[in-house]
Parts: structure tokens; sequence; C-alpha cells
């Protein structure tokens, strides 16, 4: 074979595996086994991304950009693989377990999210969203004593009061499944009537806070259900968080027959990396192995 034949060859097995990328692939197969994909590279943010790193490989920046357009297309199972090449070049660096963490949560794969977290925050015990990613491994595990401890750490260290709101409801969540009440109602008293969201996008975990202190009504809190073929992943994320956590609610308040219609309710979507989806999958199947 001609060293121009190898060269053709080479174009085409790259522009294959470019139109390959370019399409849905699995990422992983759930606990209750569906299959969930990666969403089609229609404008091409991978491949644009793989090659601007093809011309500088040992570029730290320019790896973590190829990341980032990974998980804009929800291929979350390449991101932790990229998120590895990333710590060869920069070893120690807490950001990048923390991503790495952060992205093997929607893989399902919670134990090794829990093992990069940990490192995280032993490397940086300021970094906020390294507990608060630690908590949700906890949380997804069923350890919800571990995952009050680590939501605390990320109420403390929470920069903003968008994600001081956020991060206390799971910290009243987990403190509620841990059946620590007292330390839950405290939690939640720290979050007063006159405190607003200042980024729309976190309205909702502000109205689950409110619903959680009795001062809205469920029906209130609820953001309307997505009709189905809903395409719209914000309106979906916006449901699945908040009825999540509504059933959750219920969970803990010893109706575990609403809880399990809204969990049931949330994983009819295809939205898979959200993390009222997350949740609600794994109650459904910490259910019924009981």
């Amino acid at each position: 074979m001609t060293i121009q034949t190898l060269l053709v060859a080479s174009a085409l097995l790259a522009l294959a595996a470019s139109a390959q990328t370019a399409q849905p692939v699995l990422e992983v197969t759930s606990p209750l086994g569906t299959k969930f994909y990666s969403l089609p590279d229609e404008k091409g943010v991978v491949n644009e991304a793989a090659k601007n790193l093809a011309a500088d490989p040992k570029n730290p920046g320019l790896i973590m950009k190829l990341e980032a357009a990974q998980v804009s297309v929800w291929q979350d199972r390449e991101a932790v693989t990229t998120c590895t090449r990333a710590l060869k070049r920069t070893p120690g660096n807490a950001d990048i377990y923390t991503e790495r963490g952060h992205r093997e949560l929607p893989l399902r794969d919670f134990k090794h999210a829990l093992a990069d977290l940990n490192h995280a925050v032993a490397l940086n015990p300021k970094k906020m969203d390294a507990y608060y990613h630690l908590g949700l491994a906890h949380y997804f595990l069923g350890e919800f004593q571990e995952a009050g401890k680590a939501f605390r750490h990320a109420v403390d260290l929470a920069p903003n009061l968008d994600e001081r709101i956020n991060s206390s409801n799971w910290l009243y969540a987990s403190l509620r499944r841990a059946h620590q009440d007292t330390e839950a109602a405290q939690a939640l008293a720290q979050i007063t009537p006159e405190m607003k969201n200042t980024a729309e996008h976190t309205l909702f975990y502000l109205n689950l806070v409110r619903f959680f202190q009795r001062r809205l009504p469920e029906s209130e809190a609820l953001p309307p259900e997505p009709p189905a073929g809903n395409q719209d992943d914000e309106t979906e994320l916006r449901f699945d968080t908040v009825a999540y956590g509504v059933g959750n609610w219920h969970l803990y308040n010893s109706d575990e027959a609403k809880a399990q219609d809204y969990f049931a309710r949330v994983v009819k979507g295809h939205v898979w990396v959200t993390w009222g989806f997350v949740g609600a999958e794994a109650e459904i199947v910490r259910a019924r192995r009981h």
C-alpha cells in the first residue's frame, strides 16, 4: 500500500469518525434498563473542539474546551475520558477532579464520582461546587448523613444567594432522609422570607424551599408537566427538579405511593442528565429492592 493510499485511508477514517460523533451515541444503560443517548452534534461543536485540540494536543485549556463541547451534547462518557486526559497534563487539579466527578454522576457511576469529588475537596477544601457534587454522590447512593455533611459545606461556601438556596434545598432533603428533622428545620430557616433568587434559572429551587417551608402550596411550586413528545429541555429540567423534590417530601412524610407517582412521572421524560431525573430513578430502584 502506497503512502498516498494510506493518507487517503486515514482521511476517510477520520471523516467517518467525525460523522459518527455527530450522531447520538449510547452513553449509559440505567438501572431501570433504559438506554440513554447523547444529543446529535448538529452544530459540530465537538468536531470543532477536537480539531483545535489536534493542532495543539498538549494544551490543557483546549482539552477542557473539548470536554465542555462534549457536555453540551450530553456526551458525558466521552467527557469523563477527556477529563482523564487533562489530568495527565495537570495532575492535582481540583477543578478537573470536580468536573470529572460531576460528569460521572449522570452516568450513574456514583462510586467513582465519590472518589473524584473526595479527592477534589482534599485538594481544595474551599471548593463549593466540589462539596455540592460530593453531596449528590452520597445522596444518590443513599448515604444521607454523609450527603448532609457535604451540602452543609456547600451552603457555608456558597458565593451567592442562588447557590445558597440551591444547596439548602439538598441539605434539607438530606437531613430529612437521615431523620435529622431538627437540623433540617434549622437549615430551612436560614432561607428567610425576604430572600430572593437572582438568576431566573434557579427560581424553581426557591419555590421548592418555599414549599418545604409551607409558604407555597404544592400546586404553585410545581411547574407544568411537559407534554408527551416535549423537546424543550429547560421545561423538563424545571419539572424534573421540582417534581422530584416534591415527591421526595411525600416520601419522608410517609406517603410513598404519592412519592412514587411523582418519580414515575419524572422518568417518563428524556432529559436523563438532570439531578431530578437521576434522583427519581434511584428512588424507584431503591423501592423495588425493598
